[in-house]
């Protein structure tokens, strides 16, 4: 199973890149994670919202592998703790589908990128950067994978 971290946004920090490419690393072939990042539209002080949500919209849906299970994340979706995020992780690896995780731009997610989405999933209430999403989500499987593996990262 692969992991496909679909974003809008490209042109990380440095910091982001490192981070996220850290725990990357640290998942095993058997559930690869990978970035996919999407352009986000050019805002500008006449850009219309919705046409540029649409836009943005239609990159993140076309880069959505075929067959995939899809959840994105909005904060109006359900919240994990770590322990049910590893036993999401393990329905997963048991499918044997790729999974998609959508991450929206300065915006959020376009309507239709959440009617695409099997499931939502909050990662918090608060608003977070979208760059510092990147890590948060990498380091959460990671964690969630070293639970199911009884490894000691996660006490």
């Amino acid at each position: 199973m692969n992991i496909h971290l679909i974003a809008a946004g490209n042109r990380m920090p440095e910091w982001v890149q490192q981070g996220f490419a850290e725990y990357a690393r640290r998942l095993p072939a058997e559930c690869r994670l990978q970035l996919v990042e999407i352009p986000v539209a050019r805002r500008g002080k006449s850009a219309v919202l919705s046409r540029l949500l649409g836009e943005e919209a239609k990159r993140i849906c076309a880069a959505i592998p075929k067959g995939a299970l899809v959840v994105a994340l909005d904060q109006r979706g359900a919240m994990w703790d770590t322990p049910q995020l590893a036993a999401k992780l393990k329905g997963w690896l048991q499918g044997g589908r790729d999974v998609a995780l959508l991450v929206g731009g300065p915006d959020g997610l376009a309507p239709e990128c959440l009617a695409r989405a099997d499931s939502a999933w909050s990662l918090s209430p608060l608003t977070l950067p979208h760059p510092l999403v990147r890590i948060v989500v990498a380091e959460q499987l990671y964690r969630g994978w070293s639970i199911l593996q009884n490894h000691p990262y996660h006490r």
